[in-house]
């Protein structure tokens, strides 16, 4: 089998129709509409950062009914904003998820600018206004660590390597793999339980072998997963919520 290009793990799919500010009864968010071909139906969901409301629309949809579809919903569209998490600010005090393992974040203004790692507290130096910028940076750092590791231990089973790994801040998918075997990843997993980044990268690595979602695709990602299962379902239950933070 070939390599294919164009797979990816989606949060969302579907073209994307500029947004709009949807204000109605109270609501107030950026109002996206998506189009996709596979829906039947119109559907209506809210962004798990809490910073949009998406309408999926079918084919031959109009533009002008799923906006109709959003203002018929601002009653429940504002209590699913209501409910969501609070954001999580990278800020002094922080508790981050980071692989499973909870970090703290500790400012010191005095200390050297950059952060240091002292057991589960990131110590962080220089002015208060950079702190999330320096936090951001480390997250990173540890993201294409983290995924340059699974990528290379499923390599040697795969017998193929990525030409190369990207990090990105992407809503629409977790990760991705392009014609050329570049392969893109959210840096966000790393918030997540381990077994999550390593499912993504099985996924996507997957993809350098098989293209769509058939069953040969999920025998070879589950052969590629260190726990090909729990990583896909809490990804599904719980992604969202890893855009709460920062």
């Amino acid at each position: 089998m070939g390599a294919t290009g164009g797979d990816c793990l989606h949060t969302a799919i579907g073209s994307v129709i500029p947004s709009q500010r949807l204000r109605i009864e109270g609501v107030a968010a950026p109002l996206i509409v998506r189009r996709n071909a596979r829906a039947k139906r119109i559907s209506l969901r809210v962004d798990g950062g809490g910073e949009a409301v998406i309408v999926v629309l079918p084919h031959r949809a109009r533009l002008q009914d799923g906006i109709e579809v959003a203002r018929t919903n601002a009653g429940w569209i504002a209590k699913q904003l209501e409910a969501l998490p609070a954001r999580v600010p990278f800020v002094d005090g922080t508790a981050l998820p980071v692989l499973g393992r909870m970090r703290t974040i500790c400012h010191d203004p005095g200390a050297r600018a950059g952060v240091r790692e002292d057991g589960d507290v990131l110590r962080i130096g220089g002015p208060d206004g950079r702190v999330a910028l320096h936090i951001s940076a480390w997250l990173k750092r540890h993201a294409r660590a983290a995924i340059a590791e699974a990528i290379g231990r499923k390599a040697v089973q795969l017998g193929r390597s990525p030409r190369r790994i990207m990090l990105r801040d992407t809503r629409s998918r977790w990760g991705s793999c392009s014609a050329t075997g570049t392969l893109s990843f959210s840096w966000r997993l790393v918030l997540a339980p381990p077994e999550v980044l390593d499912y993504v990268v099985a996924h996507e690595m997957a993809h350098m072998l098989v293209h769509g979602h058939g069953p040969d695709f999920w025998r070879l990602a589950g052969d590629l997963a260190d726990d090909l299962t729990t990583g896909r379902v809490w990804l599904k239950k719980h992604g969202y919520t890893l855009f709460r933070y920062g």
